[in-house]
């Protein structure tokens, strides 16, 4: 047995960056002996090769931090049981332990088969619990950050449920700057949708032949948080979208995060796929374009986003990058991308080409638990 360097320290510093989504390993154990957590690995990146630890107790109260730091790096932690001084101390913890569902399961390599995609939910759920209980431990007390939420739109008859999913998003305070392209403040759906928001919004106006990036620069020229987060009105967010954001910047100390384009539901075929070709939890030069993060004075240091009518997202990631902008691309479990017909979309491409790059397919709208739909 042997004990992962610095585990359970203050300086260990373990976060997500490298999870594999794929085990290539059996599952392995956490054990406390000599006053010390071990496991059988003794590199962190052999540890993530496994499908996950089982925890093993021991019978009197120790100090939790070792199981805690593998939960900050995402390792998939279980336990058949917790004892009673551990559900004491942390839970949290313990609850997320006990949830042996995805456990057992043996990826069967089909397109229908959640087995991987369980594990790494699990995963996302310990290490958001592991990386805020190491953020309290720490020296002062975070505050609340302030998000400027940034979203072009030229369809009213969406900007209900978008906003209601900024609106449910958790661990921030956030603002909507909503820039309607060609569609009038005081259009019936507008109206509707700003009322029933209980966050502040800014409404601002662009006539239709204005380019799509110029009118989100319009809508981002108003931003008065920490942080710009650009929004896309068709999409759909889970509600630890934006912190998980946060989370990813504070761990990687990237100055533009984003998530994976990872989940796409085809609405003309009533089908859901999951991509797995671009990974999470890596630095990459690009990210999904409606979950482009960064913060405000970075924003406005870059020039905002490109006046083009299409591909705005593209250009500003890669003059950003060009510019020496570090991105990092955490997981996309918690964001679903819509695919309708091609003439409402800034990105055109056939259903066909998602189809063929799918590594899952599903009937129906079927989104990672993450996103918490029901």
């Amino acid at each position: 047995m042997a004990a992962v360097a610095e585990l359970g320290s203050p300086e260990a510093g373990l976060n997500p960056a490298g999870f594999l989504r794929i085990s290539s390993g059996e599952a392995g154990d956490l054990r406390w002996e000599d006053g010390r957590w071990v496991v059988e690995d003794d590199s962190l990146a052999a540890l993530r090769a496994r499908h996950g630890l089982r925890v093993h107790w021991p019978g009197s109260p120790v100090d939790l931090a070792g199981p805690l730091d593998l939960a900050a790096a995402g390792v998939p932690l279980h336990a058949e049981e917790v004892p009673a001084w551990a559900v004491r101390a942390d839970p949290v913890l313990a609850r997320l332990l006990a949830a042996g569902g995805w456990f057992g399961r043996e990826p069967r390599g089909t397109p229908r088969c959640t087995a991987s995609l369980r594990r790494e939910e699990h995963s996302v759920r310990l290490r958001r619990h592991g990386l805020a209980r190491r953020a309290r431990a720490g020296p002062g007390r975070p505050g609340v950050p302030r998000v400027s939420v940034v979203m072009a739109s030229m369809r009213p008859h969406l900007l209900e449920a978008a906003l209601a999913q900024i609106a449910r998003q958790r661990g921030v305070e956030a603002e909507v700057l909503l820039g309607l392209h060609g569609v009038p403040a005081g259009h019936g759906a507008v109206r509707r949708a700003v009322a029933a928001c209980p966050l502040p919004v800014t409404v601002l106006e662009a006539d239709a032949g204005t380019p799509f990036g110029q009118v989100l620069n319009l809508a981002a020229s108003r931003a008065d948080g920490d942080y710009v987060a650009k929004w896309d009105d068709d999409d759909w967010y889970g509600p630890g979208h934006l912190s998980d954001l946060l989370l990813a910047r504070s761990y990687s100390g990237a100055d533009i995060v984003g998530t994976a384009a990872e989940f796409f539901y085809l609405e003309p075929l009533d089908v859901t796929v999951r991509r797995t070709d671009y990974a999470g939890e890596v630095w990459s030069d690009h990210v999904a374009g409606g979950t482009i993060l960064l913060d405000r004075v970075g924003f406005r240091e870059t020039g905002g986003f490109p006046a083009l009518a299409a591909g705005v997202d593209a250009a500003f990631l890669k003059a950003a990058h060009a510019a020496g902008a570090r991105i990092y691309r955490t997981h996309g479990l918690g964001y679903v991308l819509r695919r309708s017909v091609g003439a409402e979309h800034t990105w055109r491409l056939p259903l066909a080409h998602f189809i063929r790059v799918a590594s899952n397919q599903w009937r129906g709208f079927r989104p990672s638990l993450i996103l918490e739909m029901s």
